[in-house]
């Protein structure tokens, strides 16, 4: 009955915001609910990053988008290096970006910081939800869903995509970040150097 979400555990244990900023997990659907929640907020800071890229015209955006379209799989195969590897990477571009525009205000900064703060609780919620699995239980995960098209992404195309694109949103992860420590240390390297 617990599979069919019909038992009394079946239920999530976190509100909605709650679960956003600081998630817990108490039964598996929670652990599936915060793994699809994670996949979903990679999704949409992928978009973001899409569409400003395309709209300012720095077509260099797209392989950050494609990292975190990867980092989704990852996420929703609880793969913590991936959870990881994502808020890294957009905490260090936001710094980067405030240093750059040095005034560092705005809502474009404030919605960097919210961003930040949900993925960094996202961290969390895939460290929780990969330790649930250690805990010896049966595997009581909700049947996962193909009913409609975000049914089908969030559940049966990490199961696709992530066991080879992990090499790839990997090799990604190495480039942005040397792309990042650039922007943020190159300008004092240059000031150093005579000439």
């Amino acid at each position: 009955m617990q599979t069919l979400g019909l038992g009394p555990e079946a239920s999530r244990s976190d509100g909605r915001i709650k679960s956003l900023f600081w998630p817990s997990v108490a039964n598996d659907v929670d652990v599936d609910y915060l793994t699809t929640q994670g996949f979903w907020l990679c999704i949409f800071t992928g978009t973001l990053t899409l569409g400003a890229s395309v709209l300012s015209r720095q077509y260099s955006g797209i392989l950050d988008s494609l990292f975190f379209y990867l980092g989704a799989m990852g996420v929703r195969r609880r793969s913590r290096t991936a959870a990881g590897l994502v808020f890294g990477v957009y905490f260090l571009e936001t710094l980067a970006l405030m240093k750059v525009s040095y005034a560092g205000g705005g809502s474009g900064s404030l919605t960097r910081i919210l961003f930040s703060a949900l993925l960094l609780s996202n961290v969390r919620a895939v460290w929780l939800a990969s330790n649930w699995r250690k805990t010896g239980r049966e595997d009581e995960s909700p049947v996962p869903l193909t009913e409609t098209l975000a049914d089908r992404l969030s559940d049966q195309l990490p199961h696709l995509v992530w066991p080879m694109g992990k090499y790839v949103f990997y090799a990604l992860a190495v480039l942005l970040s040397i792309g990042i420590a650039l922007l943020l240390f190159g300008g004092g390297l240059a000031k150093q150097m005579p000439g």
